[in-house]
């Protein structure tokens, strides 16, 4: 290609210094005393320069165990200061950093790291019993694993080492980097649920954790003077990206870590660190709602709040802006593709309900359904807020379209630059968008998406069910409960047995199980023997209201 100027220097430059890390140091120097990180549980801070440090010293660590370029860094972790470190180390040596939920069976994080086979992994002490298990169920056995326990709570695991011994031998300066990074390189990998609910990995390059990072910087706004806390932990995308490390050490604020959502701890927190940016979903609103009103707190300092992972209701809307902060934003997207459309403060509360228009360097469209292909970006429903179809967007900066290890599932979801979310919705002539159901049945619940087919084939596994379909009912403080119907194989089969066995399945994490139980003789199914999940979603929401369901 010819061009009309001399493109050499730039493209140098651009290529290899548009990275999150450069981003990052960047405001070591110039904020080197400001504080960047601040631990309420430990009462301890770190500056832009005292957070570099640490990082440095992991960094070392990891290169003194061969950690090279694309080679991944796995850490599972509540919000925490090692999850910090854990994020920014690995860039500055060009491997990966991998966080992933906390909240998984062991089965499902053996299948992370059979997956990922992350050289070094790093996990929090809380979840020990589980990493133990899945350690000795994953194939793959990383170099070294890595305990984070501040207050050394539990007793080291042979093998293991405790973090502060695994970086107290190395030095504080910047590593050596063998090569520059470059825009393109994987910086970031995200887990998210497959069709049946099984990990998939999101790869994400330096130009989508940067250019998401300014999105949230263009949207609150957000500046070097702001505080964020995120009520949601951080291995979510809207964890890490939303108010979380990536933007708010981006731009030069302050985080506050909140290990776990408690709303009265919450909010004596936003009171007296001064938060500016609270962010969390809508059930956490409504808690932090309802302890502001009986024990009130000054929230002056607060810019707003921003929400994501389930729709806003007018009315609580309305009280979210009576009682907590005027500025409400809500976002909607993926894990894939970050968020994508949006709610300001002055669209609220007329357009709640909706998930709002598209973010401004996204475009977010709502095309037919067909039963025999897939609808091509330019076939539009009618813009009438009427006709559903499936919601599908497009966001060339937050994404690198594709899965980790999943060519089916890449040339399934992304399509001619457009991610088919497989959300169905409707929207309006000014493209405003509202979700009205999934075409894959998937349930959110406290933010967490679950699928029901990896629920019901765990449930069938037991030899006292012959069959079950798995669906779900509205839960004021988790947005979705998971229900399970189910065929008794043999007339004993209990409740409590069956609590039971999904409590010790290793492929299960505690937030897929089901909170409801019915038994029936018979289940709904189309006439090719197809399971009619929206046929049982009706059932459920009338037997909740005779209250036929068994609550665990």
């Amino acid at each position: 290609m010819e061009y009309t100027y001399d493109v050499t220097m730039f493209r140098e430059t651009f290529e290899s210094d548009f990275t999150y890390i450069n981003g990052f140091l960047r405001n070591v120097h110039r904020f080197a005393d400001k504080r960047a990180l601040y631990c309420p549980l430990r009462e301890q801070g770190w500056t832009y320069d005292q957070l570099n440090r640490e990082a440095n010293r992991l960094a070392h660590a990891l290169l003194a165990d061969s950690v090279k370029r694309n080679d991944v860094v796995m850490y599972q972790m509540p919000n925490s200061a090692e999850f910090v470190f854990s994020y920014l180390a690995p860039q500055k040596i060009g491997a990966i950093n991998s966080p992933i939920n906390f909240r998984l069976s062991p089965g499902e994080t053996a299948m992370i790291l059979d997956d990922s086979k992350p050289v070094v992994f790093l996990y929090d002490e809380e979840i020990q019993e589980m990493v133990v298990k899945a350690l000795e169920m994953a194939q793959h056995k990383p170099k070294r694993v890595v305990l984070v326990d501040p207050f050394h709570k539990v007793e080291l695991p042979e093998g293991h080492i405790r973090y502060e011994d695994y970086v107290k031998e190395y030095p504080e300066d910047n590593p050596p980097r063998e090569r520059p990074g470059h825009i393109y390189d994987e910086n970031t990998r995200l887990y998210t649920s497959g069709t049946t609910g099984l990990p998939k990995g999101v790869a994400l390059n330096n130009i989508n954790d940067v250019l998401s990072a300014h999105d949230v910087i263009m949207h609150f706004p957000m500046s070097q003077l702001d505080r964020t806390m995120n009520m949601s932990p951080w291995f979510h995308r809207g964890g890490l990206h939303s108010g979380g490390p990536t933007p708010t050490l981006y731009a030069g604020g302050e985080v506050v870590i909140l290990r776990q959502f408690n709303p009265r701890i919450c909010l004596k927190y936003a009171e007296k660190y001064g938060i500016t940016f609270l962010i969390g979903g809508p059930p956490m609103l409504k808690m932090l709602t309802d302890i502001q009103k009986k024990h009130p707190v000054d929230l002056s300092k607060l810019k707003g709040i921003v929400t994501m992972g389930a729709p806003l209701e007018k009315e609580a809307c309305i009280q979210f802006q009576n009682v907590l902060t005027a500025n409400i934003y809500n976002g909607y997207g993926t894990t894939e593709t970050f968020w994508n459309t949006f709610l300001r403060p002055y669209d609220l509360p007329e357009m709640a309900g909706s998930a709002g228009r598209s973010c401004t360097d996204d475009d977010v469209a709502v095309v037919k359904v067909y039963p025999d292909r897939r609808a091509e970006p330019h076939e539009h429903v009618a813009q009438d807020n009427h006709e559903v179809g499936e919601i599908i967007l497009k966001c060339p900066t937050k994404t690198t379209y594709c899965y980790v290890n999943k060519p089916k599932e890449t040339e399934r979801v992304f399509h001619q630059g457009y991610m088919y979310t497989g959300d169905l919705g409707v929207w309006d002539g000014n493209e405003f968008v509202t979700i009205v159901g999934r075409k894959d049945d998937m349930i959110v619940s406290s933010g967490e998406n679950i699928h029901p087919v990896q629920i019901e084939e765990i449930i069938n596994e037991y030899e006292k069910v012959k069959e079950c379909v798995v669906t779900s009912v509205p839960d004021n403080l988790r947005g979705e409960s998971v229900v399970a119907y189910v065929i008794k194989a043999d007339d004993s089969l209990t409740v409590k047995e069956l609590v039971s066995y999904c409590s010790n399945h290793p492929m299960l994490a505690a937030y897929k199980r089901p909170r409801f139980y019915r038994f029936v003789e018979e289940l709904p199914y189309t006439a090719t023997g197809k399971k009619k999940h929206f046929a049982v979603k009706q059932m459920a929401l009338e037997d909740q209201k005779k209250g036929l369901l068994e609550r665990i």
